[in-house]
C-alpha cells in the first residue's frame, strides 16, 4: 500500500506542476524588447536593431523562440545547432528572417 502511494505521488507531481498556473507568467516579447536586447549586446545602430527586431516579430517566431533569441541561448555549437536551440518551425522562421534582414535592414554604402 505504501509503495502504491509513493508511486502515485511520484507520477502525479510532475503532472500537477506542469498544469499549475504561475503568478510570474513570462512577459510577451515585443519589438522594443528585442531591439533593446540587441543594443545591450553591442549592436550600436538603433535603427538597425529596430529593423531586425521588426523582421523577427513579423516573421511569426513564437514567444519561446523570441525569448531564446533575446537570451543568447541559441548556440551555433549546440548539438541541434541547425535549429539554434529552438523548435524546427522557429528555426525555419529565423532563417527566413535572416534573409529578409539582409535585404530590408542592411544598407550598403553608396
Amino acid at each position: 500500500m505504501r509503495i502504491k502511494l509513493i508511486a502515485t505521488a511520484l507520477i502525479a507531481l510532475p503532472l500537477l506542476a506542469a498544469c499549475g498556473g504561475s503568478d510570474a507568467e513570462a512577459a510577451t516579447v515585443t519589438e522594443a524588447d528585442l531591439s533593446k536586447s540587441m543594443q545591450d549586446k553591442g549592436m550600436q545602430d538603433k535603427a538597425l536593431a529596430d529593423c531586425v527586431a521588426k523582421v523577427f516579430v513579423a516573421e511569426g517566431i513564437s514567444q519561446d523562440g523570441l525569448r531564446t533569441l533575446m537570451s543568447g541561448e541559441h548556440d551555433p555549437q549546440a548539438p541541434d545547432s541547425e535549429n539554434f536551440g529552438m523548435s524546427k518551425e522557429d528555426a525555419d522562421k529565423t532563417r527566413a528572417a535572416q534573409a529578409k534582414i539582409v535585404t530590408e535592414c542592411v544598407k550598403l554604402p553608396s
